[in-house]
C-alpha cells in the first residue's frame, strides 16, 4: 500500500472556518483522505467541490448543527451514514467508508453538556459506537477519527485537577474511552508520544485559552490492532487556526 496522508478536524461550523484559512489548509494539507467534524451545515448551504475528491456529507436534522463531512482522493467501494440507530442518527454524527484494507469511520461524539445533562445519552452512544466499530472489524481493520469529546488521560488536558466533574473528562466518559481501546483499538498519537505533554487539539473561546495553551486533546485517530504494522506518524496541528479545535492527521504506510 502507498503512504497515504490522513486529517481530521472539528471546523466549529464550515462556513465561518472557510473565512478564516481553511481552504489554504486543505490546499497545502493534500490528504488523501480529509475528514470534518462539527460542519454545521444543511444540504445546498454550501457549493464547495473539490477537483481530484469524492465528497460525502452527513447533515443533522437540527439547522447550523453537528453534521459530518469526508473528501476522499480513492472512491470507497461502500459509503454508510449514522449507525443504522434511529435515535442516534439524526444528528449527522457519522460517516463510514469502506475501503479494499480498511473501514474508515469519522465521529462527532455527542457532548455531555454542561452539568451533564446528556451523560446517560452519552453512555448509550458510547456502547452503541463501540458495538458498531466491532462488528466492522470483524471484516476488516478499522481507522475512526474524529472529536471524541473526551480527554482520556491527566495528560490530555491542561488543568485535569477542576476538570473532574466537567463533560468530557469525567469518569464515566473516561472509562469509555478505556474501554474502547481495550475492545483492541490505539490511540495513534498516544502510540508514537507516549509522554508528550501539553499538546492539545481543542481550547475555550474563554478566557484567552489557546493563547495561554490551555486546552484538552479530544480530537483523535483510533486504529485496530491488527493494523499497527501500518502506522507512520500523528501529528497534531497546534499551528493551524480557523476553528478552536485544530487538525489531527496520521500518516499510513
Amino acid at each position: 500500500m502507498a503512504n497515504k496522508k490522513l486529517i481530521s478536524w472539528n471546523v466549529n461550523g464550515l462556513r465561518a472556518c472557510m473565512g478564516k484559512g481553511f481552504m489554504e489548509f486543505f490546499e497545502q494539507a493534500d490528504a488523501d483522505i480529509f475528514c470534518l467534524q462539527e460542519i454545521k451545515l444543511q444540504e445546498g448551504q454550501i457549493d464547495w467541490k473539490k477537483e481530484g475528491y469524492y465528497a460525502y456529507w452527513n447533515y443533522a436534522e437540527k439547522k447550523g448543527y453537528s453534521g459530518t463531512a469526508i473528501f476522499t482522493k480513492e472512491e470507497p467501494l461502500q459509503v454508510t451514514y449514522g449507525l443504522g440507530i434511529e435515535e442516534h442518527d439524526k444528528e449527522g454524527r457519522v460517516i463510514t467508508l469502506e475501503f479494499p484494507e480498511y473501514y474508515l469511520i469519522t465521529v462527532y461524539t455527542p457532548n455531555s453538556q454542561s452539568e451533564l445533562a446528556r451523560l446517560d445519552y452519552r453512555m448509550k452512544w458510547e456502547d452503541d459506537f463501540r458495538a458498531y466499530l466491532l462488528q466492522l472489524r470483524k471484516n476488516k481493520p478499522v481507522i475512526v477519527c474524529g472529536d471524541m469529546n473526551v480527554a482520556h488521560k491527566e495528560i490530555d488536558l491542561k488543568n485535569p485537577k477542576t476538570n473532574r466533574k466537567n463533560a468530557g473528562f469525567t469518569d464515566e466518559e473516561r472509562a469509555k474511552m478505556t474501554e474502547l481501546l481495550e475492545s483492541g483499538f490505539i490511540d495513534t498519537f498516544r502510540y508514537f508520544y507516549p509522554d508528550m505533554e501539553q499538546i492539545y487539539s481543542w481550547w475555550s473561546y474563554r478566557f484567552k485559552a489557546r493563547e495561554k495553551n490551555a486546552g484538552w486533546r479530544i480530537d483523535y485517530f483510533l486504529v485496530s490492532e491488527e493494523y499497527k504494522e501500518h502506522l507512520a506518524d500523528a501529528k497534531i496541528h497546534t499551528e493551524v487556526f480557523g476553528s478552536d479545535h485544530c487538525p489531527v492527521e496520521l500518516d499510513l504506510k
